[in-house]
């Protein structure tokens, strides 16, 4: 049984749209008030679904009051009604957009996105693309795109995967990256650093085994490896580069120390072997080139530097990196960038998703391929017709926070109304379609809106003296309908029976469309880890592939070809 609201939470859905118009000054967004309720309502977030249009339509009443009465008249309202929502806007004013960017200068501000190509972008990696990428535009500086591909044997490059993120950087961005590195092709750069650390012994060849080493760290002791002479120290770097050692026999760490009170800090590994020749490298001209590979805390802080980071914007549970790499930066000597968390997003509907694991799951063929529609990757998302607006709105208005934050996928779709509906035309389709027959004088075709909001894009012109129509199970089985945009009728059975062109009574409107104005056609919906593909009639078009539509009384959907349409969402 589907859950519905009561007054009382109605009116709370009223009072939070009032009081985001009154703080974006006559533009309330269903995705803000949506996420402020549900991080206070938790109970609700189940109800993502019924919720997301009753907000929608709350905010539309609040901006249009705004508009006509002023934001008095909404400050009266909360007054009246919730005047605790007016004490918490004085007590914190609003903040637009992002953050401002600590210690930054205007065109000097250099800032990346470092993804592991094992597979392309998710939706979570659109929150580092989106973040950094706007703060270096409104900073007229650079945006790099680094591919942290030092890891061949666990999480595996994919080759595929180098292109299509970049594709799909610019896509989000609206720009493409100023700067594309990709690490595995620059080892001689980490070779040469890892050389000056041993040759100025602020780093050592440790011959410890993970499991001996892991003693000397919990009891703060020094490991023997740890007094090596410079050159017994190159001596073994040298054994490692020529194959002499073998993967686990060697690392080389960073001499911190050994009592630091964070024991992840304590001489932590820089580089370490790599079984190449069982796991080449996938990258043309790498393959087994490489025995030694820096350790991805080694490899970012050095690149960082040599590319002239100033800022880095990353997770929070990336703190103990900041810690390594600054402790590495104070060694060469090196400034370190100025550094800023986030929390962890999760969306209620996701669950959890790792890259490593989508892959595995294709290629054992559970999902079609990375666009698939249930999955949370960026080809999926805009396979299905979310844009790439849509995501930087979002990632932005969730802003920069250490707090973890839950959110509902209905806050992200309420974005993507905003950037589609006043370009997407209306079309017919017709679920569990039933065919009747029209009875009654009429004229020989009716002309329906493409767009109910903008008539200068014409009509769609149903031809009515052509045959039977086509109208939906459920609305098959009611005594009185309204033919959207054409007349009251009564049923009996398969007949429809004209009662009046004029709208008469409030009996429900439907959509419908004639035979001879519609095809066979398919509507391909993603829900609950499954894909439902539903077949019915769908309205004749000639809309190119990867046309946003909204679909009568359905929702919005993608169109994949002249009979196919993916659903977006409602």
């Amino acid at each position: 049984m589907s859950w519905t609201p009561d007054e009382t939470t109605l009116s709370m859905f009223r009072h939070l749209a009032i009081q985001n118009a009154i703080e974006y000054e006559g533009k309330a967004a269903p995705g803000s008030v949506i996420g402020r309720l549900m991080a206070t309502r938790s109970d609700l977030r189940p109800h993502g679904k019924v919720i997301s249009p009753l907000i929608a339509k709350a905010v539309a009443e609040a901006n249009a009051l705004a508009a006509s009465d002023g934001l008095e008249s909404l400050q009266n309202i909360l007054q009246m009604e919730a005047p605790h929502l007016l004490e918490k806007r004085e007590k914190k004013e609003r903040r637009e957009g992002l953050p401002e960017l600590k210690n930054a200068t205007k065109g000097k501000v250099v800032l990346r996105f470092a993804p592991n190509p094992n597979g392309p972008m998710s939706f979570g990696h659109a929150r580092g693309m989106v973040i950094n990428g706007s703060y270096a535009k409104e900073w007229d500086g650079e945006i790099i795109l680094r591919f942290d591909d030092t890891d061949a044997v666990v999480k595996p490059p994919l080759p595929s995967a180098y292109e299509q993120i970049e594709r799909e950087a610019e896509w989000l961005l609206g720009f493409k990256p100023h700067r594309i590195v990709i690490a595995s092709e620059r080892i001689p750069q980490y070779y040469q650093h890892a050389e000056d650390m041993l040759q100025r012994g602020f780093g050592y060849v440790c011959q410890c085994s993970g499991e001996v080493f892991r003693e000397f760290r919990v009891s703060k002791t020094e490991c023997p490896c740890r007094n090596n002479s410079e050159r017994l120290n190159i001596e073994l770097w040298n054994n490692m580069l020529d194959g002499t050692f073998k993967p686990g026999d060697a690392v080389v760490r960073v001499k911190t120390a050994m009592d630091l009170k964070n024991p992840a800090l304590r001489d932590w590994p820089a580089l370490r072997m790599q079984d190449t020749v069982q796991h080449p490298h996938p990258r043309p001209g790498i393959g087994s080139k490489y025995r030694v590979w820096p350790l991805l805390d080694f490899q970012s802080a050095v690149e960082d530097h040599l590319q002239g980071v100033t800022h880095i914007i990353r997770g929070k549970d990336l703190m103990d990196s900041t810690r390594k790499q600054t402790l590495l930066y104070q060694h060469f000597g090196w400034s370190y960038p100025e550094t800023i968390y986030w929390g962890r997003v999760k969306v209620h509907e996701w669950g959890g998703f790792s890259t490593s694991q989508m892959r595995r799951d294709i290629e054992s063929g559970e999902f079609s391929g990375w666009d698939d529609p249930r999955l949370p990757t960026l080809s999926a998302l805009k396979k299905r017709g979310i844009t790439a607006s849509a995501l930087r709105n979002f990632w932005i208005e969730l802003g920069v926070t250490q707090k973890d934050i839950s959110v509902p996928i209905s806050s992200l779709f309420a974005h993507n109304i905003k950037c589609i509906d006043d370009d997407a035309p209306r079309l017919a389709f017709i679920r569990e379609p039933c065919k009747v027959q029209l009875v009654g004088e009429h004229d020989g075709t009716v002309d329906v809106d493409v767009h109910p909001n903008h008539p200068t894009r014409g009509v769609r012109t149903f031809t009515m003296d052509q045959g039977p129509l086509w109208i939906e199970r459920e609305d098959f089985e009611k005594q009185s309908i309204r033919l959207k945009g054409f007349a009251d009728v009564s049923t009996t059975g398969e007949i429809l029976t004209i009662d009046s062109f004029p709208r008469s009574d409030r009996r429900p409107i439907v959509h419908w469309a004639p035979d001879v104005n519609t095809k066979d056609a398919t509507l391909i919906v993603a829900e609950d880890g499954e894909i439902h593909r539903i077949q019915g009639r769908m309205e004749s078009h000639e809309y190119p592939v990867g046309t946003m539509v909204q679909l009568e009384r359905i929702g919005y959907g993608r169109v994949l070809d002249d009979s196919t349409v993916v659903f977006t969402h409602a």
